[in-house]
């Protein structure tokens, strides 16, 4: 196991996922505890996340993802929703429009890391139609799905993507 520093260092973005190796029980169960150990607001936990293993499930969502074929090459894919009226029952609308947001988030790179920290790869996959991932999944009509984790194991290794350097992101107040 890496330190976390290590972990965040070997994250890349994956779309080549070997197909000869499945993803073990005990490594998503794992990544899934890390993402709901992430932190949200006032604990509500205001997300749902759903395992979507079925080849022609991933082939759907690759579909609805702007035909984003590794989505469908990946033995798993975490679906991550946001729950807008758990939050919004403590926090009203700030809570519904970006407390659950923001839960949902954490939560998915929570699990994200906890993917590398486990010896695999994953990417972040933001760009589908979100009515048609509710309607396909037949999502409750409360959660809003906000990002995909396509998960397994990596068959490339990307280059390290180009950063922007620390004092162009961060000002010091």
């Amino acid at each position: 196991m890496w330190d976390f520093f290590e972990t965040v260092r070997h994250r890349h973005s994956v779309r080549k996922y070997r197909s000869d190796v499945a993803v073990e029980q005990e490594k998503l169960h794992a990544i899934l505890e890390m993402a709901c150990a992430a932190p949200s607001a006032g604990d509500l936990q205001s997300y749902h996340i759903h395992v979507i293993t079925d080849p022609a499930q991933r082939q759907q969502l690759s579909e609805i993802a702007n035909n984003q074929d590794f989505i469908a090459e990946a033995p798993i894919c975490l679906l991550f929703s946001s729950d807008p009226q758990r939050a919004g029952q403590k926090y009203g609308e700030r809570g519904e429009q970006l407390y659950a947001l923001q839960d949902a988030t954490i939560a998915a790179s929570y699990a994200q890391l906890a993917v590398v920290a486990a010896g695999m790869a994953s990417t972040w996959v933001g760009y589908f139609d979100e009515e048609k991932v509710k309607q396909a999944f037949k999502l409750d009509a409360k959660l809003r799905p906000v990002a995909a984790l396509s998960i397994g194991y990596p068959a490339e290794l990307p280059e390290e993507s180009p950063r922007r350097p620390i004092a162009e992101v961060v000002t010091q107040l």
